[in-house]
């Protein structure tokens, strides 16, 4: 037996204390680093959908069981508002942080500035990978705020918009925290998804109150919510990727809207039904308490100035919006008291000016003389043309005559806890002048801070406001609000 050597024993213990010591080091710094590492960022919007179309704000007739998983698992918002009920404008605002009319891209189809700073580029100069895939609509400025983006680059989105989305996050980066913009045209009009696996009965719908319930006008209803279920299908799938990729605990998701539903009373419109956006906040390794709803207001503004913090990057001075972190770790805090909309040039011409509490809506129309008649693809749909025949034959409802009605109040007020569909306005009763002065003076003053004007020579209209027929092939812009 050969003698043991007790420096040769002596050094590989050493050896041994040294890796040990070693492998504890690497496994203490991986933790800090899991521990500081920044989150990632889904974020997901549709396009025309009201707060109320899916099953997670009670709506028993739409079937969105990923969105509504995400709710019970996530955090809801029950007060979240746009700043524009159009597709371009809300767009634009929430990727620029600021109100249409202070970002110079105030109506339907005009592009976000280049002077502009969309917030994926900060996050794209601080480490993140950035993407864009599914509808774009914000013009070719904004393009530089990500590393890879569909508009324009020959890649089909597909008929609902989401046919990169998986492919996208497939093919990402795996050494940088991502941003990721998922933009879908489900629900726009023409509807395209009633051949989709997921389907409606007509005959098993709510109407609201200012439709006609027709069989045409269910028939609309269920082609929408069949758009609405192929977006949430593609949201399951997104939740899927993500967590094969393993990457799903440490990524925010969030799920909403540009605008209210394409009907009559709804889409551009300030009311809630134009304005108010279904608003889902996931996010398993930031979200202390899962499946709450908070009544905290929040505007799409606030977006942009959330996910700059969450990042710890520091938003531009002139941002407008405020960040909503404090609601995340605490559902009852509250980061603003009031919410302000506009409704702009969106195939016809207008000019409203909306502030919301909890418990009030307030507007200002400067165009009282012109009906409200909603955007051009409403005016073309069937549920418009039911509520067409009613008016012909004398039988509207006052609810479902608001559509026709001119000239309109330039002032109106609704108390929330009257009724919740903003119909019954209450701006000339003695009770609510106090609320009515008080509203009217904050929302011309938010007007003058943020540079709001309202010109004279607004863009005219490009439709017929009954029939829905192009006037004239092409846009003739006005002064847009904002321009000075």
């Amino acid at each position: 037996m050969k003698p043991i050597n007790l420096k040769l024993l002596q050094h590989n213990r050493r050896n041994a204390l040294s890796l040990l010591i070693l492998s504890l080091f690497f496994l203490l710094a991986s933790v800090c680093s899991n521990a500081s590492e920044k989150p990632n960022v889904v974020f997901i919007i549709a396009d025309d959908i009201s707060w109320d179309d899916f099953g997670c704000y009670g709506n028993h007739q739409v079937k969105t069981p990923h969105i509504d998983q995400l709710a019970r698992e996530g955090l809801r918002f029950d007060n979240a508002f746009l700043t524009a009920s159009s597709c371009s404008p809300s767009r634009c605002s929430i990727i620029s942080g600021k109100y249409p009319h202070s970002n110079r891209a105030a109506e339907l189809h005009t592009e976000l500035p280049a002077s502009e700073i969309p917030f994926p580029l900060l996050l794209k100069e601080n480490g993140y990978y950035t993407a864009h895939a599914g509808k774009w609509h914000m013009g070719a400025a904004a393009h530089r705020a990500f590393d890879i983006y569909t508009d324009n680059n020959g890649y089909k989105n597909g008929d609902g918009g989401e046919a990169n989305w998986i492919p996208f996050l497939k093919d990402r980066p795996q050494d940088k925290p991502f941003f990721f913009w998922l933009a879908s045209h489900d629900a726009h009009r023409p509807w395209g998804a009633d051949t989709f696996h997921i389907t409606h009965d007509p005959a098993n719908l709510e109407v609201p109150v200012y439709f006609a319930d027709t069989p045409e006008t269910r028939q609309d209803m269920a082609s929408y919510y069949n758009e609405i279920a192929r977006f949430d299908h593609y949201i399951g799938k997104v939740r899927e990727e993500l967590e094969r990729q393993g990457a799903l605990n440490n990524t925010v998701i969030i799920v909403m809207a540009d605008n209210g539903r394409p009907f009559p009373r709804c889409k551009t419109r300030v009311y809630d039904s134009g304005m108010k956006t279904p608003f889902i906040v996931f996010w398993p390794d930031g979200l202390k308490k899962k499946g709450v709803r908070t009544q905290s207001l929040i505007s799409s503004i606030d977006v942009a100035s959330t996910i700059l913090e969450l990042a710890e990057i520091k938003q531009p001075d002139d941002y407008q919006g405020v960040s909503f972190v404090p609601i995340l770790k605490s559902v009852k805090a509250e980061t603003r008291k009031y919410v302000f909309s506009e409704h702009n040039w969106h195939d016809y011409e207008a000019y409203e000016r909306m502030v919301r509490t909890k418990d009030f809506l307030y507007l200002w129309n400067a165009r009282p003389n012109l009906t409200n008649c909603g955007p051009a693809d409403s005016k073309n749909s069937p549920t418009q043309n039911a509520l067409n025949e009613l008016r012909d034959a004398g039988k509207l409802s006052a609810a479902q005559a608001d559509v026709f009605l001119t000239p309109r109040p330039a002032e109106e007020l609704f108390d929330l806890s009257l009724e919740k569909d903003q119909l019954l306005n209450v701006a000339s009763v003695e009770k609510y002048q106090v609320q009515l002065t008080e509203l009217r003076n904050l929302l011309h003053t938010w007007m003058k801070e943020t540079g709001d004007t309202t010109p004279e020579n607004l863009t005219p209209d490009r439709f017929d406001r009954e029939t829905g027929k192009v006037l004239r092939k092409e846009i003739v812009r006005g002064t847009m609000p904002g321009s000075r």
